[in-house]
């Protein structure tokens, strides 16, 4: 498994709810909704990584 490109996301998709979070204000109303959706699935799929590689290390 490739271990560094999983990093790679986990830290990118944190990273972007962070800055999500942050510049809520300025980004406009119609695109609000779709990208926190589209940031919330990429952050569940970033915890589920987590989880899997943990399962993986310990088996």
């Amino acid at each position: 498994m490739n271990n560094e490109a999983n990093l790679i996301f986990i830290i990118s998709s944190f990273c972007l709810a962070v800055v999500l979070i942050l510049t809520r204000e300025r980004i406009p109303e119609r695109l609000r909704r779709p990208m926190a959706l589209i940031t919330i699935a990429l952050v569940l799929f970033a915890f589920f990584l987590i989880v899997y590689n943990f399962f993986i290390m310990g088996a």
